[in-house]
């Protein structure tokens, strides 16, 4: 062994640290260097970031409550008698509301995800492992949830149980997690006769234990990158709704139900409109550019 091999500064000494490195890293800990190394995906972050901090303190700093009405300061212009971003027809200040309807939005977002990441996960990981009748039967009930449309479903559940936010959050991600369910069969079916999950069968765990303790760990890459793009679907699904008059209902604001006040008068105060779908942009871009790198660091083959 030449002396060149133990030199830190020489070319094979160097070769032998990036090895020694490269095996004590885990593969999350390369996703996550990857991911740092996105432009993209970190800029989506650090927005992100700011938007929630902005959601969550934003409406406690405003001077003005985001429900409270002011017949003299009926359609401000921006930066007029102390509205950064003006009023409305009846005189709320729109930065009061555009701070909480981006709280109402991402909240709705986050929740409805979570219900259909875990409806979806749970659905998916059984339908592939167990497989046979059960799979065909559960599939089989996706398919026919997937044919019913959208606004019928939800406008199904207002009239049965009445309009109110917690609904939409139960209606929006009692549809989000047919796709998810989907993802997670299809790779359950490619995970399912991996050594791994035939060393548990021999230890003598269950199925129960082998799809939570083994199956599902090994699903968070697809899945992490699939909840990233569910939350922008789901905040446009809310947005879709609120235009129609049947998400968020007044004096509770949303992006959508601001966005459809802002369209109604839009040629009349412009701003109403422009402020909304410009944060809407942001939010769903944010998310984007975290997806899009998400999935360029977890792909096995760029490792």
């Amino acid at each position: 062994m030449s002396i060149g091999l133990l030199v830190p500064g020489s070319r094979d000494g160097a070769r032998s640290m990036e090895r020694a490195a490269l095996k004590g890293r885990s593969l999350w800990d390369d996703a996550r260097r990857r991911l740092l190394r996105n432009r993209g995906a970190v800029a989506g972050m650090v927005v992100l970031g700011l938007l929630v901090l902005a959601a969550l303190v934003g409406p406690a700093l405003t001077p003005y409550a985001y429900d409270e009405v002011n017949k003299t300061d009926v359609w401000f212009a921006p930066l007029q008698h102390g509205h950064l971003f003006g009023t409305d027809a009846l005189g709320r200040d729109l930065l009061a509301r555009l701070l909480m309807g981006l709280r109402v939005s991402l909240a709705i977002g986050l929740v409805a995800t979570f219900v259909s990441l875990v409806i979806g996960v749970a659905w998916g990981a059984v339908a592939g492992f167990v497989g046979g009748r059960l799979d065909e039967v559960m599939m089989r009930f996706v398919d026919v949830l997937y044919s019913l449309p959208f606004i019928f479903f939800v406008i199904l559940l207002m009239v049965t149980f009445g309009s109110n936010i917690v609904l939409i959050f139960v209606a929006i991600g009692a549809v989000e997690w047919l796709t998810m369910s989907r993802i997670v069969r299809g790779q359950t079916l490619t995970l399912k006769h991996k050594e791994f999950v035939e060393a548990a069968r021999a230890a003598g765990l269950r199925q129960g234990g082998i799809i939570f303790r083994h199956i599902v760990p090994n699903l968070l890459g697809p899945v992490v990158v699939y909840v990233t793009l569910t939350i922008p679907a789901v905040i446009l699904a809310e947005s879709f709704l609120s235009f129609l008059g049947l998400g968020v209902q007044p004096p509770m604001a949303s992006l959508g139900t601001l966005i459809a006040g802002g369209a109604q008068d839009m040629e009349l105060a412009p701003w109403l409109l422009i402020f909304p779908s410009a944060v809407m942009v942001v939010t769903l871009m944010s998310f984007n550019f975290i997806g899009d790198g998400l999935r360029d660091a977890i792909d096995p083959k760029d490792r």
